[in-house]
């Protein structure tokens, strides 16, 4: 009795559901539609489906223990699509050609937004939802990163929740072999002149002591400070524009970027610079190791970030038992200590060009976004219950929550570091893998803007990459960049790579941004500009 009244209540509220959306603009339909159906969907207690994309290192499994705890506590079945990161936008587009769309849609290239919300694979987010449906994380953005949120707006419509990583505030790292610098009586370099000095050394004058002429200078990700000495990037994932004379350029095509180049060129023909350089320092796995430096193949590199550079000792952790302990060795740093017991690190400065210009690779804060696709919508309630999860996961407002979330279990994952709860000891044996809060489906969420105020960070902040930093100074998408931006970097790359091999004299640059402007980079400079002159205080 009570089920056939229930019916009959649902059917008489999808006919007014009907009449009220006929008499409603189509934007206030999606709005109106979403908020009745999110409260009928919750009352009837309907269990989605719901697939999730994410940053992951590793597989997760599809028994996962944390999983199974939100499914349990949000009544949902969650598949995490276990895309790996280094090929991420291949495996997703792969996906989306399938017709499969995620309905937590990670966007790791914040340019990408246009192009997916262009393909239709995004649902718009009405105005209030996330307030309504993810109120920490929204206001953990609008309190910590002001303005940001209107970055995932495309034409006035909200698509995108921004992604920020409070510790892109470092720049990227300039990382030596110490070992070899000791070795050859030198010192980390301070100028450009300097630079070439040791990485010559490193070439020619056997700094591993094995006797063979085995060890290079540099490779590509090196590279990115002999342009930062001339105030630009230029080997970097997404085209990089710059500040300069009052509007934005691309720093490729700048006309000093001939005497970086001038500089790389004579260093390939000497030698100095590893012939491998064009395959990249990464081969594979992690994106962030470079196995040119870890494998003793090159004593500089500016690849990963501070963490991931981490060396046994550089500061204090709390172990299980409460005690300061010397933090382990990571990533690089481990990779490197495991082939070579011997090899130390060390931090340098970015060079100082014949200008007085210096500086290493920035990462945005705005990193990516989080979408929610286009699938989601076919189902009352799904968006808002999505939304639920998403601010739970990443920005809950109870720490013990917020610490499981991020950690796993507390008392079989981690425990407090101390009665101050600032700090968190991993316990055997998942302190001995990097990735164990992948292998739990722990850490699902995204990152919120609160600025870390753990140990590590307060190492990092004594090394003075909050300094010299060079930051791609445009932050929104454009069409133009959809459209032309993935063949401008090939262009970019190919004639970039021709120049320092010396198969093109310097002298071809001049044609390169001419060939460049000509096959769309004019009409991304010109849509650039335009956005830049908006953003000028009226």
């Amino acid at each position: 009795m009570t089920m056939t009244i229930s019916r009959r209540w649902g059917l008489i509220l999808s006919a007014l559901l009907l009449l009220l959306s006929a008499c409603r603009m189509p934007d206030e339909q999606a709005s109106v539609a979403e908020g009745v159906s999110a409260s009928a969907a919750s009352a009837q207690g309907e269990r989605y489906h719901i697939t999730w994309t994410m940053h992951l290192n590793e597989a997760v499994p599809g028994d996962a223990e944390m999983v199974r705890f939100l499914e349990d506590k949000f009544n949902v079945d969650l598949e995490i699509w276990n895309l790996e990161n280094n090929q991420y936008e291949a495996l997703l587009d792969l996906k989306l050609a399938q017709g499969e769309i995620p309905d937590l849609f990670r966007i790791r290239q914040s340019y990408d937004l246009l192009k997916y919300r262009n393909q239709q694979v995004l649902a718009e987010i009405p105005p209030g939802m996330l307030e309504q449906h993810a109120p920490n994380l929204t206001r953990l953005i609008h309190t910590d990163a002001p303005g940001y949120m209107e970055y995932g707006q495309l034409d006035g419509r909200q698509y995108g929740i921004p992604v920020i990583n409070p510790t892109n505030a470092y720049r990227v790292p300039v990382v030596y072999r110490e070992d070899w610098l000791n070795q050859l009586g030198l010192k980390p370099p301070a100028t450009l002149a300097e630079l070439e000095k040791v990485m010559y050394a490193f070439t020619r004058e056997d700094p591993d002591r094995n006797g063979k002429h085995d060890t290079y200078g540099l490779s590509s990700e090196g590279m990115n400070v002999v342009f930062g000495a001339f105030g630009q990037m230029v080997f970097t994932e997404q085209l990089y524009f710059a500040e300069k004379d009052h509007r934005l350029v691309i720093g490729a095509l700048e006309p000093e970027m001939k005497e970086a180049l001038g500089y790389l060129q004579k260093w390939y023909r000497d030698g100095v610079i590893d012939p491998e350089f064009i395959t990249g320092e990464n081969k594979g796995g992690y994106k962030h190791l470079s196995h040119a430096f870890i494998h003793g193949r090159i004593g500089m590199t500016s690849m990963g970030n501070y963490y991931h550079w981490v060396q046994a000792g550089d500061y204090q952790v709390m172990d299980d038992k409460g005690g300061e302990v010397p933090v382990e060795a990571a990533f690089n740093a481990l990779e490197l200590a495991r082939r070579n017991s011997q090899a130390r690190i060390i931090f340098g400065q970015p060079v100082t060009g014949p200008q007085g210009k210096r500086g290493s690779k920035a990462y945005d804060k705005l990193m990516s976004y989080t979408a929610i696709g286009a699938g989601a919508l076919q189902e009352p309630g799904k968006l808002a219950k999505i939304l639920e999860i998403l601010d739970y996961v990443s920005a809950n407002p109870d720490l013990e929550a917020s610490m499981t979330m991020k950690h796993g279990i507390q008392g079989k994952h981690w425990k407090w570091a101390g009665e101050a709860k600032d700090d968190v000891v991993i316990l055997p044996p998942f302190d001995r893998s990097a990735n164990y809060t992948n292998h739990i489906g722990a850490n699902i969420g995204m990152m919120v803007p609160q600025r870390p105020r753990g140990r590590r960070e307060q190492w990092a902040s004594t090394l003075g990459l909050g300094e010299h930093g060079i930051y791609n100074a445009l932050k929104v998408p454009l069409p133009s960049l959809i459209q032309y931006g993935p063949e401008l970097i090939k262009l970019r790359n190919k004639a970039y790579v021709a120049m320092i091999t010396g198969d093109t004299p310097i002298e071809a640059f001049d044609g390169f941004v001419k060939a460049f402007r000509e096959a769309g980079g004019e009409q991304v400079l010109g849509e650039a500009n335009e956005w830049y002159r908006g953003q000028a205080p009226k």
